[in-house]
């Protein structure tokens, strides 16, 4: 009896594999996970992150527009003498490559909102495009932590909208390049395993340099945020 229910078992579970495949649903080993796919948050990441991104960076292309049209346009996230995008927007800073930084929160957010439909969508993206996205993620966080250096010590004030393109931009610096390291590095190698440690702690290298940006800003507007309290 147990001779002829064990291949009948076995195509049981074989049929039900199938189906989960054609269903859509991935049927991945508890062990041996492909490092090579995206994972559930870094696909989830570039897609809200990346619309996120861009309609910060569209909202902050139109308030630009708008203060153009009209010197003394407020913009609707000039809030206090901290949070003032309007004395931002008016320095050379806020056009360092010769025209608005937001036209290049545009045309990137764009792209990485695009690679997230597609990656949610299951197409599977060549590693030259997760080089490229991670190479164009960290010159996208130096450019911010430029900004941010600028705001907090130059200018002496923040653009909220700009903020939240610093938020988007420090997690996916972080979790793209860690993934692209993963597909260039072998599971057994000792790089792999170094890769492999540090992407199990992406939430918390996220969280630290937060922390770290948030120090900066209340020490350096301290004097200010008393007063609130």
């Amino acid at each position: 009896m147990s001779v002829r229910e064990t291949p009948h078992a076995g195509q049981r579970r074989r049929t039900e594999v199938r189906a989960d495949t054609e269903g859509g649903v991935d049927p991945a080993p508890a062990v041996g996970r492909d490092r090579s796919a995206p994972t559930a948050g870094l696909v989830g990441l570039l897609a809200a992150g990346g619309g996120l991104g861009l309609v910060a960076a569209l909202t902050l292309t139109i308030e630009k527009v708008k203060l153009l049209q009209d010197p003394d346009y407020v913009p609707s996230c000039s809030i206090n003498p901290v949070l003032s995008c309007g004395s931002v927007m008016q320095t050379p800073q806020a056009s360092a490559f010769g025209f608005p930084n937001p036209l290049i929160g545009v045309v990137t957010f764009s792209v990485v909102l695009t690679l997230g439909v597609l990656v949610t969508s299951r197409v599977g993206l060549p590693r030259w495009v997760w080089a490229g996205l991670s190479v164009g993620s960290l010159l996208g966080a130096a450019f911010v932590h430029w900004l941010v250096f600028q705001s907090l010590y130059r200018i002496g004030a923040l653009c909220p909208y700009c903020m939240v393109v610093w938020a988007v931009t420090i997690p996916l610096a972080v979790w793209t390049v860690l993934h692209t390291l993963r597909l260039f590095t072998g599971p057994g190698t000792g790089a792999g395993r170094v890769v492999d440690a540090v992407w199990s702690w992406r939430g918390a290298v996220v969280a630290a340099w937060f922390v770290a940006v948030l120090v900066l800003v209340l020490e350096r507007f301290w004097t200010y945020w008393s007063t609130l309290i």
